[in-house]
């Protein structure tokens, strides 16, 4: 990366910072004229009507400030990788605005995430290679497709499924850029440092109107945008993570673990009850509000476990893959269980 490169890219993220602040407020104001509003159900937490929606806020600066560095580094392959990905972003957010309007069905939802997968693989955000902690990484081949649909699938339904509390998806995604981008610095990988530090920036701010009491929610528009960010810099282009040996889809995985984990469990139980689509009140914040935390603990919690996760994740680029893969290995299955009990302790409250 050159100095320039890195200033327009530090320069891009403070813009997105500052405007996220401002724009927010514009945002609840159009989303309560234009009826963008979550309603109390029993399928929600709140209390209150609240304006949806929040992801506009940081989602437009931040496809803007994509647009704009992938015009900058134009002719690279890089470069209209970019302002491919910015076309996608804004799509996503056009489809998450009608969904939290209108509240589209899950197979929609699901149609529409499928062709996400597919048209990112088609521009080049595909997951190439799998790393192998023991040796040579996996060359996918004919499996890279099915496996980059798979990977699309789970974070963009990870991201929304926890986002049942407040200030909780958003505070997971900056950490999880948090670590991506050390990481990214490290190895001098342009695409992870910039879309990084650019999602982080723009949840930073948001974070300020959603964490409890929020004031606005990320909506789907938030939380599909914030999957599709995620999941991209991690299938960063045919030079997956070029120049990131220890990395590949570990990190993220590792980082993204509670969500995973959650997303994981819901699909169990709801194949259980026979409708993979059933929406229920079972999540691993639902199990914790059950047993009488607060939201703010209950994020607080969470963050604190990312963090950990993200240490680990980190550690891959230092340090034996074997030692830490085992260590990953061993809280993951912890984390399972514990989430597993708490849902069951969650559910007899």
């Amino acid at each position: 990366m050159t100095p320039g490169t890195v200033l327009q890219i530090v320069l891009y993220a403070i813009g997105i910072h500052l405007l996220t602040h401002l724009l927010v407020p514009l945002n609840i104001r159009w989303s309560n004229k234009h009826g963008i509003v979550a309603q109390p159900s029993e399928r929600k937490i709140h209390l209150q009507a609240r304006p949806e929606a929040g992801g506009l806020s940081f989602g437009l600066p931040t496809v803007v400030a994509i647009f704009a560095l992938g015009q900058g580094l134009l002719p690279d392959v890089l470069g209209r990788m970019l302002m491919l990905l910015a076309g996608v972003g804004g799509l996503t957010l056009v489809f998450g605005v009608l969904d939290d309007r209108f509240e589209s069905r899950v197979r929609y939802k699901l149609i529409w995430q499928l062709a996400v997968g597919v048209i990112m693989f088609l521009i080049g955000f595909r997951v190439n290679t799998l790393t192998n902690p023991f040796g040579a990484e996996f060359i996918l081949g004919w499996l890279s497709f099915p496996a980059t649909l798979l990977w699309y699938l789970a974070v963009l339904n990870a991201i929304n499924l926890i986002d049942g509390i407040d200030g909780l998806a958003s505070g997971i995604c900056v950490i999880v850029c948090a670590v991506l981008l050390i990481v990214g610095i490290k190895e001098q990988n342009i695409v992870v440092v910039a879309l990084s530090a650019f999602l982080m920036a723009g949840n930073l701010a948001f974070l300020r109107f959603n964490f409890y009491p929020a004031r606005i929610f990320l909506g789907d528009t938030g939380a599909q945008f914030n999957g599709l960010v995620i999941a991209a810099i991690a299938t960063a282009g045919t030079t997956q993570f070029k120049g990131i040996t220890s990395m590949t889809l570990l990190i993220p995985l590792a980082v993204l673990a509670i969500p995973l984990i959650d997303m994981a469990l819901a699909v169990f139980r709801r194949f259980r009850v026979g409708s993979i689509f059933a929406a229920d009140k079972a999540h691993l914040h639902h199990a914790m509000l059950a047993l009488g935390l607060s939201q703010k603990a209950i994020s607080l919690i969470v963050y604190i476990v990312t963090l950990l996760f993200g240490l680990i994740a980190i550690g891959f680029s230092f340090s034996s893959k074997k030692i830490l893969f085992l260590v990953l290995l061993g809280l993951l299955m912890l984390m399972v269980v514990v989430a597993y009990i708490l849902m069951r302790q969650g559910r007899n409250k």
